[in-house]
């Protein structure tokens, strides 16, 4: 068995929702298929929910209206048969009339998690009417919040998941295609939740591994993970073969194709993950696996939105305690941290959520001078043991001779060397490195 995940884009017209169809059905082997919503729908659910909730009803009420009127041609281009069109007419309706309700109820936050989750129940739904249609007898639908739980700290319940995931499929052993949500959970207490964005491909590799498929595949717009930017930099190329290790630090530093927490769980089950591109379906993509692959470099990406803050303090010298008091203060905001650096008086952290940053100033202001830099990037360059390879350095060092590097992070991990820089530099630098190290 193979799990294999598609996409908003991917499904996002009726045409693209057909083509889906005809790669899942190409030959006879067991499939689970988790798909996302429509592409467009999640968005527009978020933005009905965020209206309901500042109490502007009749625009949230409006957004809801427009949205619908959407699914009307989609289903007429989907479905040929009338009777399919009929079903497909009436699932539709059947949420948007759910959500209609809840939008006229008092609002409390549980309603906001209940209305996003609509787009992946609507397009699931739709598939199944469409397959049902041009292969009747193959494919069943299985929803997400049957199986998908979360336990106290909000993590996957791999035991949980694994008991009720395999009963569904047990009960349904004459099925070749099981076709369910990505994106969907059940909270601890049993309520509707979600992954948060982007949680589709988290679904799929928590699926994958709760069952020990073969092999994950992630089908999206882009023939695999690209060696750096391809809306920045030109002649990057596809990454053939990467380790869990790579791919986990280009994912989280910027390489949008991947959500970061999916590698997690086929990294701890060692199940493969293959990138896809639904569009070139005969390309190779990226294969991500246990297997290390040492080269010099394998891959640069950059994230933006970071927020370097330097805390200078004499008080440093020869004291301990001072970077715990510093963390604590992070801790106590849940404010994740990216990259650090230390020298004997000073520490440099950067964040990429500011939303308390000006209570962490407030709160390290105790402990020392604290200085902040907005708009910055961090660029990260990832290859298996790329940080004890010979002569890295150098070439990184020799490419930003002329871009002014706020912050370092070397040897933190044996995949990756991080640069922060200014946001207005970084094209320059992405091109720079992959000019260097790439010989292009």
């Amino acid at each position: 068995m193979k799990v294999y995940k598609f996409g908003g884009t991917s499904v996002g017209t009726p045409d693209r929702m057909k083509h889906v169809a005809e790669l899942i059905t190409t030959d006879n082997e067991k499939k689970i298929i988790v798909l996302s919503a429509v592409s467009g729908t999640t968005n527009a659910l978020v933005e009905i929910g965020n209206l309901f909730q500042l109490g502007n009803i009749d625009g949230a009420i409006d957004r809801l209206e427009k949205l619908r009127a959407t699914y009307d041609p989609f289903i007429q281009s989907l479905l040929t048969e009338v009777s399919n069109k009929k079903i497909a007419f009436e699932i539709v309706n059947q949420y948007f009339n759910e959500m209609h309700r809840l939008i006229h109820q008092p609002f409390y936050n549980q309603i906001l998690k209940i209305i996003v989750v609509n787009g992946e129940l609507i397009s699931t739904h739709l598939f199944q009417t469409y397959l049902n249609e041009k292969h009747p007898g193959h494919s069943v639908l299985i929803p997400a919040a049957e199986f998908m739980y979360l336990n106290e700290s909000e993590e996957p319940n791999m035991a949980l998941i694994s008991a009720k995931l395999e009963s569904l499929l047990n009960q349904n052993t004459n099925y070749e295609l099981f076709v369910t949500q990505g994106f969907i959970c059940r909270n601890c207490s049993g309520g509707i939740d979600n992954l948060n964005r982007g949680g589709s491909d988290y679904s799929a590799t928590i699926m994958g591994a709760a069952l020990n498929v073969k092999e994950i595949q992630i089908w999206t717009d882009i023939d695999g993970m690209h060696n750096n930017d391809p809306r920045i930099v030109d002649n990057t190329k596809p990454i053939s073969n990467l380790s869990f290790e790579e791919a986990g630090e280009l994912a989280y530093f910027g390489a949008k194709i991947l959500h970061p927490t999916c590698i997690i769980p086929a990294q701890q089950f060692d199940i493969p993950v293959r990138i896809k591109n639904t569009m070139k379906p005969l390309a190779y993509g990226t294969l991500i696996t246990s297997n290390q692959n040492p080269e010099t470099v394998k891959a640069i990406a950059a994230k933006d939105g970071i927020t370097a803050i330097k805390i200078k303090s004499s008080r440093m010298i020869l004291a301990y305690g001072f970077l715990r008091k510093v963390f604590e203060v992070f801790e106590q905001y849940q404010t994740p941290i990216d990259m650090i650096t230390t020298s004997e008086i000073a520490v440099s952290i950067t964040i990429d959520d500011p939303m308390f940053l000006e209570q962490i100033i407030q709160d390290l202001q105790k402990y020392g001078k604290v200085e902040v830099d907005l708009n910055q990037t961090i660029i990260c360059i990832v290859g298996d043991m790329v940080a004890e390879q010979k002569g890295i350095s150098s070439e990184i060092f020799k490419a930003l001779e002329e871009i002014p590097i706020r912050m370092i992070s070397y040897g933190g991990s044996r995949n990756n060397i991080s640069l922060l820089v200014k946001n207005n530099l970084k094209e320059k630098t992405l091109k720079s490195l992959n000019s260097h190290l790439f010989n292009l």
